[in-house]
């Protein structure tokens, strides 16, 4: 009798566990870039940063298991992201729907991120006058911010940004991140090291 008891109390806790964990699967699926501890608990309604650490990391595990095309993954700062695996993004790229960026500011924002922090008229000089309007851009998509220093601005990307592209929030691990993405990026088609202030 107290084992049937038993049993039929811990239904509901399974049930519960399945639950949050469709629910930060949710989550990590509609928000699309990396979220922390405590915005999956909120969406769990759960305070325990123990609990939804043990709910994602289950997840990790069980699409590990599944193999299928997608993955979750914990990045620095106890943060997670679910995303296609590497190998798949070249093959389907094309049927994205539309990009974040075309690649006149997507030039721009990797000249900033790289050369960052970074005066304004210095990325004008380099990148010409048609990078006001790239910049603007991107400070309206929160991937950059400008502050005054002086009579100028200064240029850094923002945390939104390292989530988006799945970067460190250190500014020199994210450089190291960057150099080694556009060489890896430049080798097929170029033969060598990409230019960043082209």
């Amino acid at each position: 009798m107290r084992e049937r008891e038993q049993e039929s109390s811990e239904l509901p806790k399974k049930e519960k566990f399945r639950n949050d964990l469709a629910l930060i699967e949710a989550a990590l699926y509609v928000a699309g870039r990396p979220l922390d501890l405590k915005t999956l608990g909120s969406v769990t309604k759960t305070r325990s940063e123990e609990k939804v650490r043990r709910l994602a990391k289950t997840l990790i595990e069980e699409y590990k298991n599944r193999d299928t095309a997608l993955e979750i993954l914990e990045l620095e700062g106890e943060r997670f992201v679910l995303q296609l695996k590497a190998e798949h993004t070249p093959k389907v790229r094309r049927l994205a729907t539309r990009p974040l960026l075309s690649s006149g500011p997507l030039k721009t924002l990797s000249y900033i991120a790289y050369r960052q922090p970074v005066s304004q008229p210095q990325v004008i000089d380099v990148r010409g006058r048609h990078a006001y309007s790239h910049i603007k851009q991107l400070e309206d998509l929160d991937l950059i911010t400008r502050e005054r220093a002086g009579r100028t601005k200064v240029i850094r990307t923002t945390e939104f940004f390292a989530d988006y592209f799945g970067l460190s929030h250190d500014i020199r691990t994210m450089k190291r991140q960057l150099k080694s993405t556009f060489e890896d990026f430049a080798k097929p088609e170029l033969g060598g090291e990409m230019n960043l202030e082209k």
